[in-house]
């Protein structure tokens, strides 16, 4: 289950999977979903990430984006360094 906050990253990610992905069924996506099983290749995940990060205003190290392996990994991740505005 997703933290309300991860709930609002996980909404962000899923658009950036959508407009990355625009032949992918939007019902596929879940926070337990894996990019790589929904088709995306290399160059698809690393846009997906740099998407959502340029929309939440985050900045995340490489070291630690090579080191997630699914989109719950991803929506933790960018969570944990997401700082949202006050009643957003």
């Amino acid at each position: 289950m997703l933290t309300e906050r991860q709930r609002r990253v996980f909404d962000v990610v899923k658009a950036k999977v959508i407009e990355v992905m625009i032949d992918l069924d939007p019902a596929l996506i879940t926070p337990d979903g894996n990019l790589t099983e929904l088709g995306a290749n290399s160059v698809d995940r690393v846009e997906i990430a740099m998407l959502a990060m340029e929309e939440l205003d985050v900045r995340v190290p490489r070291v630690e984006l090579a080191e997630v392996r699914d989109l719950r990994g991803l929506v933790t991740l960018l969570s944990s360094h997401w700082r949202a505005a006050p009643g957003s």
